[in-house]
């Protein structure tokens, strides 16, 4: 079986040699990468090795720290064969004690790939530029695709299709709506926006979004109307009320979004069937109430777990040889 599979990466189905935004990935790319991480999770939950990666090494710089991304990072390079080195920032020193495009020529010398958590999405666009090899967003401040990679994975098991649903993000206008955006534009899921005043989308991303969407038939739209917003529903979707690196303003967000909690009364709105989504870590009591994060709607934690094979599925595509 593993044998099978390996014949069946067709690497010419991801053209792209970098994964930075899902804006640089067609329907038919995330499509296979989404069928190609269910496949490797079966592999798995089956106990057949596809270690597609042995002797292949990612370097994994963490200028801004995660538990998630860490543990599923490593494990991935673990299962399929590779190995992961944790380079933190202080380690690293980018931009300071050596440029982005040295440290960029250095480790393309070192490793087979690297993965980068950072703050502005221009470092990863500059280490891509400088890099001999391929460079994977694992969370800038404008973008999270390597989380949307993962819902999707978890939107297709659950509903076993991407047309049809509909998914409202309640909260911040910040990288993971930009992301959903993105990723829902595609695939042809309807998105809506919901932020307070002040802290919607960047309209250049909606924009962005809007031209992806002509080709899927996916409806984007954006509004400060809560209720409104989240009217049928199939998928209710928040995160925390200050990102990593926007810590300072959380005391203030917490009045500006009391009205933007995803509570029992917010999801009556939503589809009788509605599925709860969080990338966590969630706080219970601010973005979301405890009773709809571990109601019987949520399914957060098999979002979590679908990063691990979303991981691995970007990490086979993109360096095996």
């Amino acid at each position: 079986m593993a044998r099978a599979l390996d014949q069946n990466l067709d690497k010419s189905k991801i053209k792209n040699k970098h994964f930075l935004t899902l804006a640089d990935y067609s329907k038919d790319e995330l499509t296979y990468l989404v069928e190609y991480a269910i496949r490797l999770k079966e592999l798995q939950k089956t106990g057949v090795p596809h270690r597609y990666l042995e002797g292949k090494t990612l370097a994994m710089i963490f200028e801004k720290s995660s538990m998630r991304t860490r543990v599923s990072f490593e494990a991935a390079m673990f299962h399929l064969g590779g190995h992961a080195l944790y380079i933190s920032r202080d380690e690293i020193s980018m931009g300071t004690r050596e440029t982005i495009p040295d440290t960029a020529n250095v480790l393309s010398r070192f490793v087979d790939g690297i993965m980068i958590r950072t703050f502005g999405h221009h470092i990863v666009e500059e280490l891509a530029a400088n890099a001999s090899i391929p460079i994977i967003n694992g969370l800038t401040d404008d973008y999270h695709p390597t989380q949307v990679l993962a819902d999707l994975i978890t939107i297709y098991e659950k509903t076993g299709k991407f047309e049809g649903n509909k998914l409202v993000y309640v909260g911040d206008g910040n990288n993971m709506a930009h992301s959903l955006l993105l990723g829902c534009a595609t695939m042809g899921i309807d998105c809506t926006i919901v932020a307070p005043k002040g802290f919607e989308v960047h309209r250049n991303i909606i924009e962005k979004a809007e031209i992806i969407a002509k080709n899927s038939g996916a409806k984007i739209a954006q509004t400060n109307d809560v209720a409104e917003g989240v009217k049928d529903a199939d998928i209710v979707y928040t995160d925390v009320w200050a990102s990593m690196g926007f810590e300072d303003s959380a005391e203030e967000r917490k009045s500006l979004f009391k009205d933007y909690q995803v509570n029992e009364d917010l999801v009556k709105h939503a589809k009788e069937d509605y599925m709860l989504f969080h990338c966590l870590p969630a706080h219970r009591g601010e973005e979301v109430s405890a009773s709809v994060i571990d109601g019987s709607h949520s399914v957060v934690f098999d979002q979590a777990e679908n990063r691990l094979h979303a991981h691995k599925a970007i990490l086979a595509a993109l360096l095996a040889d």
